[in-house]
C-alpha cells in the first residue's frame, strides 16, 4: 500500500459522528445525501457504518489516507445495488462508474476520482483491494467489518456499539441477500466471477455457472 504525498488534498473541517472524527466538507456531505437519496435505508446505514469503521481502522493502523476519497468511496460503495444504477455490468462496476461520475461532478481531480472507482469496484475483492492504495484498502476493511465482522477485533466494543446504534442494521442480512439474489435472477452473467455467485448457488434454484476450466480446455487452439 502507498502513503499520501504532501500534495494530496486533505479535509481540514471535521465533526464527530458516533464518536468517530470524520471529515466535514461539502463533498462528503453531498456524497452522504447522494447515498441517502438513492439507497434503501438498510443499505444507506450499511454504507455509513462501513465508512465509520474504515475511519476507525485507519486511526488504529495509523494509516495515512485521503479522508474525502475514503468517505466518498465507502459511502457510495453499494450504490450499484440501487435501482437507479441497475445496468448490464456487475453491480460493483455499475456502482464504481456512478461514484466516479459523482466525484468528477464535484470537481475532484481525476486521480482521486479513479481511487474512488477502485475502492467501489474492488470492495468485494479483498484479495486485490487490500494490496492497493491505502484509500482503497481501508474502504474494503471498513466494509469487511460491517459485512462479515472481519477485523472487528481492531476496534473496541464501545466503538462498534456506538456506530451500530447511530446507524441500525435494519435486517441487513436478509435484505442484502434479497437484493443480491435479484441480481442473480435477472443478470446471472454478471455473477459468475464474484461473490454474487455464492448467493446464487445457495438461494436461487437452477442457478449454474460456467467453468473457467472448460473455457481453457475448450479454447479454439490445438494446445
Amino acid at each position: 500500500m502507498t502513503s499520501l504525498n504532501s500534495s494530496t488534498p486533505r479535509a481540514s473541517a471535521t465533526r464527530q459522528l458516533a464518536g468517530i472524527v470524520v471529515p466535514n466538507t461539502s463533498i462528503v456531505a453531498r456524497a452522504i445525501e447522494y447515498a441517502r437519496e438513492h439507497c434503501e435505508p438498510y443499505l444507506f446505514n450499511h454504507s455509513m457504518r462501513s465508512w465509520l469503521f474504515a475511519v476507525a481502522v485507519a486511526h488504529v493502523k495509523e494509516s495515512p489516507h485521503d479522508p474525502e476519497v475514503l468517505a466518498v468511496s465507502t459511502v457510495l460503495h453499494d450504490i450499484g445495488l440501487a435501482r437507479a444504477f441497475n445496468g448490464p455490468l456487475r453491480f460493483e462496476v455499475e456502482g464504481a462508474n456512478a461514484a466516479r461520475a459523482f466525484a468528477r461532478s464535484q470537481g475532484m481531480a481525476e486521480s482521486r476520482a479513479q481511487l474512488i472507482w477502485d475502492g467501489v469496484a474492488l470492495n468485494s475483492t479483498p484479495s486485490i483491494a487490500l494490496y492497493k492504495e491505502n484509500d482503497v484498502a481501508l474502504c474494503t476493511m471498513g466494509i469487511g467489518v460491517d459485512w462479515g465482522g472481519w477485523g472487528m477485533e481492531m476496534l473496541t466494543a464501545t466503538q462498534v456499539a456506538a456506530i451500530v446504534e447511530a446507524f441500525p442494521r435494519l435486517e441487513m442480512k436478509q435484505r442484502f441477500t434479497r437484493d443480491v439474489c435479484k441480481i442473480v435472477e435477472s443478470r446471472p452473467d454478471t455473477t459468475y466471477d464474484n461473490f454474487s455467485r455464492d448467493f446464487g448457488e445457495r438461494f436461487v434454484p437452477g442457478y449454474t455457472r460456467p467453468s473457467t476450466v472448460d473455457a481453457l480446455l475448450n479454447a479454439p487452439f490445438e494446445e
